[in-house]
């Protein structure tokens, strides 16, 4: 029994030890992870994949006469394709489109001139059987005019009073003449615009059943020119296929892409856009090639953000120029992207880490003599390193780590914090002072004509 128990306590002395030496605090020596200051080059990249596209191609669309609007078929369905990478002559099938669609709005328009037609012959035959009546109420007027002059001439030897009745009855008799012929030339004029607003919509109507067969006998979709078709995509940037709709505002079906010349299309996030540029350099990997490295320049940078599918998040779409040999390269191949944003040849930086902050100022702890806090003035980074534009030389000895006695450490370069904060107001009262000129612009409204009509545009 003793000998378990001295055991047992044994074990629990053994342990106690043990934890003590793991888990007890390291002194601050041994607890410090430092580096130095370093000069030399200094690259700013950004990294996005990508894909290649063609820099020109021949698109494949729908039907030209698909976009009239008296057609008004505003989507399609796709209902055949041919598979992508498809090589193809000009002339040869690419898609089909949905008949039934079009067969639906082209019985409906039939229909609907058929309506017109009998409205158009009901519209003549009344006319000609309203006319016909006011024209005999114009002969029975005038007949009626003949009968009072008649009675007139007859009632001369009668009392004054018989012979002013009769005139009385023969000026009325002229009037209503009178009244009847401008009551028929009004009629007239109706029964015309009548007949004419129905024959206009009948030929309007006869005009959409036209169109629609000749939309009807272009859903077979056929390639321009012979090439490689490439699926195009739709309005959440997927791939079209069998199902797929397309409109008169996302038309393109298909591309016949020039392979002589290429781009990769990649998406850039909200946070690094800033960084990119026209012009900028960029070194491309190829995925489907891992040994092939090309170089490239950014084209353009899109202003408008767009969100990705299925998140949150807005990304800009970057267009990248591909430079050497692309004739291995194949539309739709996956890029890695190493866009060059910002290249300094002689400057000096330390580790993202090596930075801390308060609310108001950044610092480094540097160890020379002693540990002091050093404000900085820092300039741009990259994934793991800054620019100092102030505070440290090549070389100094800066710590990783937030020392133990951080808050009793003295403050150096106090001078520095002023000036951020001068070019900091300074930054702020130009940008002010820039909008509040924007806003003393006068606005200009301009006129632009289009095939739709007109529209005003206000410019600053």
């Amino acid at each position: 029994m003793n000998k378990k128990y001295w055991l047992a306590l044994a074990t629990v002395i053994i342990l106690f030890i043990l934890a003590f030496l793991v888990f007890r605090p390291a002194t601050d020596e041994s607890s410090k992870i430092s580096t130095t200051v370093v000069r030399g080059p200094f690259e700013i990249l950004v990294f996005a994949s990508g894909q290649l596209e063609a820099q020109n191609s021949e698109n494949i669309t729908v039907p030209g006469n698909l976009r009239d609007r008296d057609v008004r078929i505003y989507e399609i369905k796709i209902t055949d394709l041919i598979e992508e990478g498809t090589v193809v002559d000009s002339g040869d099938c690419v898609a089909t489109l949905d008949q039934k669609a079009v067969e639906e709005n082209l019985n409906n328009a039939e229909e609907e001139l058929e309506q017109a037609l009998n409205s158009f012959e009901d519209a003549k035959m009344d006319s000609n059987l309203n006319l016909s009546n006011y024209r005999d109420q114009i002969i029975n007027a005038r007949e009626n005019v003949e009968e009072m002059q008649i009675i007139l001439e007859e009632s001369k030897y009668e009392s004054p009073a018989i012979i002013r009745k009769a005139e009385m009855d023969l000026d009325k008799a002229i009037r209503k003449l009178e009244q009847e012929k401008k009551g028929y030339e009004l009629k007239e004029r109706q029964a015309i615009s009548k007949v004419e607003r129905n024959k206009i919509e009948l030929r309007q109507r006869q005009d959409r059943v036209r169109k629609l067969k000749d939309v009807y006998n272009s859903l077979i979709i056929k390639a321009p020119k012979a090439g490689m078709v490439i699926y195009g995509r739709d309005r959440t940037r997927e791939k079209i296929t069998v199902g797929s709709s397309v409109s008169t505002y996302m038309p393109t079906i298909a591309t016949l892409p020039d392979l002589t010349s290429m781009l990769s299309i990649t998406y850039v996030n909200e946070i690094d856009i800033s960084k990119v540029k026209k012009g900028q350099k960029v070194m491309l990997g190829i995925d489907a090639i891992p040994d092939k490295t090309l170089e490239g320049e950014v084209v353009t940078v899109a202003n408008i953000g767009q969100p990705l599918p299925k998140s949150d998040a807005k990304v800009f779409e970057v267009k990248i120029r591909v430079f050497g040999d692309v004739s291995d390269l194949k539309p739709s191949m996956t890029t890695s992207n190493v866009i060059q944003t910002a290249t300094f040849e002689d400057t000096i930086y330390i580790p993202s880490e090596a930075v801390f902050a308060n609310d108001s100022m950044q610092f480094v702890y540097v160890e020379n003599s002693k540990v002091v806090k050093q404000v900085v003035d820092l300039g741009d980074q990259n994934d793991n390193y800054v620019l100092v534009r102030k505070g440290l030389n090549e070389g100094d000895n800066i710590l990783m780590t937030e020392p133990a006695n951080s808050e009793e450490l003295e403050i150096e370069g106090l001078e520095i914090y002023r000036q951020i904060k001068e070019r900091k107001a300074k930054e702020e009262e130009e940008a002010k002072k820039a909008l509040e000129e924007d806003k003393k612009k006068p606005f200009k409204l301009q006129n632009k004509k289009s095939d739709g009509g007109s529209s005003i545009i206000i410019i600053g």
